[in-house]
């Protein structure tokens, strides 16, 4: 019996480890691509710069290699620090500012439409 419930156990801390792992490289993907636009900005115009230069070296596949090397400097870096994070134990549902992964509404804000002075019965400060 208690083989059995080890076994479990370590199922699901296996699971939820690769569960954990798979939220943070979702998590950290959007965040790269909404929060780091600058960035992505940044490396598009050193790639562009990269290509030219190396395509009077290697003509055929300059543009691919550095296309090549940026996009997989890019998803590296997410899963390492998905793995990072997942190896360390930090599971999303415990971090504050993921409450939009989790379905979860922001009570801080409440919205006031144009026509609700005329047709609502709040209080407008």
């Amino acid at each position: 019996m208690t083989l059995a419930k080890s076994q479990n156990l370590t199922t699901s801390y296996a699971f939820s480890t690769i569960k954990s792992f798979l939220i943070w490289t979702f998590t950290l993907s959007v965040c790269l691509l909404v929060v780091g636009f600058p960035i992505v900005m940044l490396m598009v115009v050193v790639g562009s710069l990269l290509s030219i230069a190396l395509q009077s070296v290697m003509p055929v596949s300059a543009v691919l290699l550095v296309a090549g090397g940026l996009i997989g400097a890019n998803v590296l870096a997410v899963m390492a620090g998905a793995a990072m994070l997942s190896l360390k134990g930090v599971h999303p549902h415990e971090v504050k500012w993921l409450n939009w992964l989790r379905g979860e509404e922001n009570l801080r804000h409440s919205s006031v439409y144009a026509a609700c002075p005329l047709t609502c019965d709040i209080n407008i400060k």
